[in-house]
C-alpha cells in the first residue's frame, strides 16, 4: 500500500508552511489575562493572505474556481494551521463550502462557492445544538411554507465559532418528519440575534437565536445526508488541528529539554524525560494514523467494516485523549515555565482543551463507537 501524499497534497502543505511561516502564536492578548474576548474578530490580514495562496479554494471544485482536491489536503493545511495557532475560520468556512458543492443545488454553488473560494464570503456552522451535548440538528425545527416553499427555522445554536464575523451560519435542523436539512443563514436576518460567548481559547463565539427566521427555498440544502457528512467532515478536521497542535507542542518541548540543565546535563537525557516524550510521540503517531484513515474514506467513499462514522469516531478519540496529554507532559516537562504567560505553552493548552471538546470528548465518541460495533458486529 502507498501511504504517501500526492504532488498536489504536497504542494498544499509548502503553500500553506510559506503563510503560516510569520504567524505569531502570541499575537493577541493572552486568554489567561484577558476578562473578555482576545480579539475583536479573526486575523483577517492572515485570512488574505490564505486567499491570495488559494488555500481556501483548495477543495472548491475547478468550475468554481478552486483546485478541487480533497479531504486530505484540506486537513494537511488545517495541522500546519494549528502549529501557528492560527485564528481563521479555514476549517468551517472551508467544510460548509464543501457540502455546498457536495449536497446543494448548482444554482447555490455558483452563487456562493467562487466568493468563498476568495476569501469574500466567510462561512460558519453551528455543531453543537442547545447545550454542547445534544444532536444540533435537533435543536432548530424547519417547517416548510406551502407558498413560496421557503423554510421557517426556530431554535437555538450555542457555541458557534466566528459567527459575528461570518456571511452565513450553516444551521441543521430537523423536520416534522424527522429529517435532518441545512439552512444557509445569513448572518443578518429578520428574526436572528446573536448572544456573545467566549470559547476556553479566549475566541468570539456565539449563541445563534432563531425566531420564526424566513429562508428561501434554495438556500435550504434538503439532500439526505448532508448535515451528517458535514458533521463528519467537522470532526476530521478538529482531529486535524489537534493533531498540528499536539507535533507543534512536542517540538517546543523537545528544544526546551534540549536546552534545560540540571545536574550539568540536559534534562532531555534523562531516562524519565525521554521515556514520557516517547509516549507522547507514540500519542501523536497513532492520531495521524486515524486521522488520515478517517480522511480517507471521506475523500474516496471508500467502504469499511464499520461506516464512516466509526473511522471518525476512532480519530476523534485520539485526537481527543492524545492532544489533552501531549500539552499535560508539556506543561510537566516544562515545569514552571510552561505556566509563564509570557512563554506561548499556555495558550497551546487553551487551544488543545477547546479542541478536545469540540464536537464531542473521547467519552461521547466511545459511546457512539460502542453503538456502531453492537449494530454492525465484525466478523
Amino acid at each position: 500500500m502507498d501511504f504517501t501524499f500526492t504532488e498536489e497534497q504536497q504542494a498544499a502543505v509548502e503553500a500553506a508552511k510559506a503563510v503560516f511561516s510569520g504567524v505569531s502564536p502570541d499575537a493577541v492578548p493572552s486568554p489567561a489575562l484577558t476578562q473578555g474576548a482576545v480579539a475583536e474578530e479573526f486575523d483577517r490580514p492572515l485570512w488574505g493572505k490564505l486567499a491570495e495562496s488559494d488555500l481556501l479554494s483548495l477543495a472548491i471544485d475547478p468550475q468554481y474556481g478552486g483546485a478541487g482536491l480533497d479531504t486530505i489536503a484540506l486537513c494537511l493545511v488545517l495541522r500546519e494551521s494549528a502549529k501557528v495557532l492560527a485564528r481563521v475560520p479555514l476549517l468551517e468556512s472551508s467544510a460548509v463550502a464543501m457540502a455546498v458543492q457536495r449536497y446543494g443545488d448548482a444554482e447555490l454553488a455558483r452563487e456562493l462557492l467562487p466568493a468563498a473560494g476568495l476569501g469574500e464570503l466567510v462561512f460558519t456552522v453551528g455543531a453543537n445544538g442547545r447545550t454542547g451535548h445534544d444532536p444540533a440538528e435537533l435543536a432548530v425545527t424547519a417547517r416548510q411554507e406551502s407558498g413560496d416553499g421557503g423554510w421557517i427555522l426556530d431554535g437555538v445554536q450555542t457555541g458557534v465559532p466566528w459567527a459575528q464575523h461570518a456571511d452565513r451560519i450553516a444551521v441543521p435542523a430537523h423536520t416534522g418528519e424527522g429529517r435532518s436539512v441545512l439552512a444557509l443563514v445569513p448572518r443578518v436576518h429578520d428574526g436572528i440575534t446573536l448572544a456573545e460567548q467566549i470559547s476556553t481559547n479566549g475566541e468570539r463565539y456565539a449563541e445563534v437565536h432563531l425566531d420564526s427566521v424566513h429562508i428561501e427555498a434554495p438556500a435550504v440544502i434538503t439532500a439526505e445526508g448532508a448535515w451528517e457528512w458535514l458533521r463528519e467532515l467537522l470532526a476530521t478536521g478538529t482531529c486535524a488541528l489537534a493533531l498540528g497542535l499536539g507535533e507543534g507542542v512536542l517540538a517546543m518541548t523537545s528544544e526546551y529539554t534540549g536546552k534545560r540543565e540540571q545536574f550539568g546535563f540536559p534534562i532531555a537525557t534523562f531516562q524519565a524525560v525521554a521515556v514520557q516524550a516517547a509516549d507522547r510521540y507514540i500519542d501523536l503517531r497513532a492520531m495521524e494514523a486515524t486521522l488520515w484513515q478517517a480522511a480517507w474514506r471521506i475523500s474516496t467513499g471508500a467502504g469499511g467494516a464499520l461506516p464512516l462514522s466509526g473511522d471518525v469516531a476512532v480519530a476523534k478519540i485520539w485526537a481527543s485523549d492524545g492532544v489533552r496529554r501531549v500539552v499535560q507532559t508539556a506543561q510537566h516537562l516544562h515545569g514552571g515555565f510552561g505556566a509563564d504567560t509570557d512563554y506561548p505553552l499556555h495558550r497551546y493548552h487553551a487551544w488543545a482543551k477547546q479542541l478536545e471538546l469540540s464536537l464531542g470528548p473521547a467519552a461521547a465518541h466511545e459511546e457512539a463507537l460502542g453503538d456502531l460495533l453492537a449494530a454492525h458486529p465484525l466478523g
